[in-house]
């Protein structure tokens, strides 16, 4: 799966919402639908989209689906972040150096507690 099919599927608040309910374990599609506050056909068009990207799976017990997490996708994703992430953390250890190099001591003109 491609990170952007990745990315659309996750750029959808609510389909966030049913990854942070399914990473616990697994939930029946009435659980998301109340957990996401959303009635059944809108789940479930969300869950199609998400199982398309492969970000959840889908078992059948009985009557019921239940869907979990498939963590892999976003595996991936994370390994495609993780040059921008190296990027800001130099930019931010750069501004934590000109800080400390430009910064005004503050003297504390407060008396001690007690």
């Amino acid at each position: 799966m491609t990170s952007t099919v990745v990315l659309e599927a996750i750029a959808e608040p609510t389909r966030r919402r049913i990854l942070d309910a399914v990473r616990g374990g697994e939930r029946s599609v009435s659980d998301l639908v109340e957990i996401v506050g959303m009635h059944q056909p809108g789940v479930s068009r969300h869950l199609k989209v998400l199982r398309e990207a492969g970000l959840v799976k889908v078992r059948v017990a009985a009557q019921r689906r239940l869907y979990s997490l498939q963590a892999e996708p976003l595996k991936e994703l994370d390994a495609w972040l993780e040059p921008y992430r190296q990027e800001w953390s130099q930019r931010l250890d750069a501004l934590e150096r000109h800080l400390e190099r430009t910064a005004t001591p503050v003297e504390n003109n407060h008396p001690p507690k007690e």
